[in-house]
């Protein structure tokens, strides 16, 4: 009988630690869900609500342009959300309150009618992305701290593609 009592117990263990590494092996591999912290995405993603994020797409496929990312803010090392407009080789210009990619005005049809897009500091107006480098901004220009205080961010920061 005891030893019976005993092979139960074992058994709920091993599968309380089955259950435990399988979600923390899922949560630092395929989803985490995040809270933004700050009105920088406004009005793409609110203040105060959580998203999904997966890490898993970042390793699978990369960062491409366009995508909303959670990173390592390179001033604190704190976990910011920001949109990805730049990759390795891509030149970035802010002139006119705009974004030119590549020479190229970029379509950010995602933002509200009339915002514009300054440098913060002039040494990042324009600015060419390295190998394994990325730029970002956040969409409330006028609130985000991106790469037009930082520069470029180096792509292993970039911890998980938000899903929504």
């Amino acid at each position: 009988m005891r030893g019976e009592v005993l092979s139960v117990v074992l058994q709920g263990l091993m599968v309380m630690g089955l259950l435990g590494g399988s979600f923390a092996l899922c949560r630092a591999y395929v989803l985490q869900s995040i809270c933004v912290q700050g009105s920088s995405m406004v009005p793409t993603l609110r203040e105060r609500h959580w998203y999904l994020a997966s890490p898993l797409l970042v390793r699978w496929q990369g960062v491409r342009r366009g995508d909303i990312v959670v990173l390592r803010d390179p001033t604190d090392g704190g976990l910011v959300v920001k949109r990805v407009v730049g990759v390795a080789g891509d030149t970035v210009e802010l002139r006119g309150g705009r974004v030119y990619l590549n020479g190229r005005l970029l379509d950010e049809s995602y933002l509200p009618e009339g915002t514009r897009t300054d440098p913060v500091r002039g040494q990042w107006a324009r600015v060419t992305c390295g190998p394994g480098e990325v730029y970002v901004l956040g969409d409330n220009r006028g609130v985000s701290a991106d790469s037009r205080e930082y520069g470029p961010v180096r792509s292993e920061a970039v911890l998980g593609r938000v899903l929504w």
